[in-house]
């Protein structure tokens, strides 16, 4: 296989969302109190929804600016790749970028809902959820059949309706929904706790991935202020550890052996010693924690391999160690538009790693497992040949997609004047807290 014949499906990439989410979902009272996108007089977005501003910023939409500008800004939609936040553009983003699928998830309604599950007024947010559903599903995704990978957000504060939910989204093509992986930490009980049984049972009968999204509950530690914030960024995958740890030690996924759960921006390389010492931890302790229990004559690295996935943005150590993590349960992704994101150069950066596979490995890795993972087959819209990187790159070019790259002058994180110097936690901290008071 030569680079240009692998077709691409990222399972882990992000919507900057427009203002005209609700336009076509809603109307009357449930419109007028639906979440809107306002403009400041400085020029700047934010989202106004019960009370609570959320303005957009961070590291979260800057692919197509130039380096130099990365950091808190941009701060409005006219500051963004307009891929972010157009899907006709979004395509044609995807096309030079060699990426035959995408799965989005959401920004300013939260990576795992979090702006509805934390409203005051659950009976609205309830209906602005499900209306949000609507409009990725019909609108984002429905707009280029066969291209992208629906993805739900669920009203987590109801179990009742949580499952309604699941099905219902199922019976509209939808088979992934993201949730914390952590959701204690937002004062939701442990997923040790009966309390998510109906979703348990929900997505086990309608075969829907659960994605539990980096960052949603466990995240890396911030060593101290001073710390270089290239340290946290270099942790974050690794902190996903924390929650499959959690998950992997769940006795639902015995009540549950279909059950699938997909680790999104996760990384692999750090799963074959997960798995390693999970199963010496189990056999050395296993007498006293009676978790064989649950585990009966399983290891917990056989029930990681039988639940869990995971993905990748470049990980050439993780794809040398793929007999390790089963070449069944790795997926590819992108993270657009997220500072990790290797657009428009993504084949190039997974051919490095990639291409001493074996054929059959490279079409798991790259899109077979997300297809049978969601559910999803794009081959049903494209013959396979149309979604190769070189026939969307050819198609891409063609219609004179630009990878000019954006300059907008955005606020450096350092102070004016000052010298140059490694960006601190402490100084991401103070950005948020700027950001965060202006909206």
């Amino acid at each position: 296989m030569k680079m240009d014949d692998m077709v691409l499906i990222s399972v882990d990439d992000h919507i900057t969302e427009p203002g005209t989410v609700f336009d076509n979902q809603l109307s009357g009272e449930a419109y007028a109190t639906a979440p809107k996108l306002r403009v400041k007089s400085n020029g700047s977005n934010y989202w106004d929804y019960q009370g609570k501003k959320t303005q957009s910023v961070a590291l979260n939409a800057v692919t197509g600016r130039v380096r130099e500008e990365y950091g808190m800004e941009p701060t409005s939609l006219d500051q963004l790749r307009k891929g972010c936040w157009d899907v006709d553009a979004r395509i044609g983003d995807m096309d030079i970028n060699g990426i035959a699928g995408s799965l989005n998830f959401p920004s300013f309604a939260g990576i795992s809902g979090g702006l509805f599950i934390n409203a005051p007024d659950k009976a609205q947010a309830l209906t602005h959820m499900r209306a949000y559903n609507d409009w990725h599903i019909d609108e984002w995704c429905g707009s280029h059949p066969g291209r992208f990978i629906p993805l739900g957000v669920l009203p987590l504060w109801d179990m009742a309706e949580t499952a309604r939910e699941v099905r219902r989204l199922a019976d509209k093509g939808c088979f992934a929904v993201t949730m914390s992986e952590n959701p204690a930490l937002g004062g939701m009980p442990s997923v040790h706790s009966d309390y998510w049984e109906p979703l348990w049972r929900a997505v086990s009968d309608t075969e829907t991935a659960i994605c539990l999204h980096i960052g949603t509950g466990n995240v890396s530690p911030h060593c101290s202020p001073e710390s270089p914030i290239e340290a946290n960024i270099t942790t974050m995958p690794m902190a996903v550890a924390f929650g499959a740890a959690d998950w992997m030690n769940m006795a639902a996924l015995h009540r549950y052996p279909t059950m699938k759960i997909a680790l999104s921006e996760s990384g692999i390389g750090w799963i074959p010693y997960l798995m390693e010492r999970a199963d010496y931890a189990h056999e050395q302790h296993h007498v006293w924690t009676h978790s064989n229990q649950y585990f009966g004559d399983m290891k917990p690295s056989e029930v990681f391999k039988r639940h869990f996935s995971s993905c990748f943005i470049d990980d050439a150590y993780g794809l040398r160690n793929l007999d390790l993590i089963g070449e069944d349960n790795v997926c590819y992704e992108v993270d657009y538009p997220h500072s990790d994101a290797p657009w428009p150069n993504a084949p190039e950066v997974l051919w490095k790693s990639a291409q001493f596979l074996t054929d059959a490995q490279i079409d798991k890795v790259t899109h077979q497992n997300a297809m049978r993972l969601y559910k999803f087959n794009p081959f049903e819209h494209f013959k396979r040949e149309e979604l190769t990187v070189g026939a969307l790159r050819a198609k891409a070019k063609a219609a004179g997609v630009d990878t000019t790259l954006i300059s907008t002058g955005g606020a450096a994180p350092l102070a004016q004047g000052e010298s140059a110097r490694p960006v601190t936690s402490a100084d991401v901290v103070a950005m948020y807290t700027k950001h965060a008071e202006a909206a």
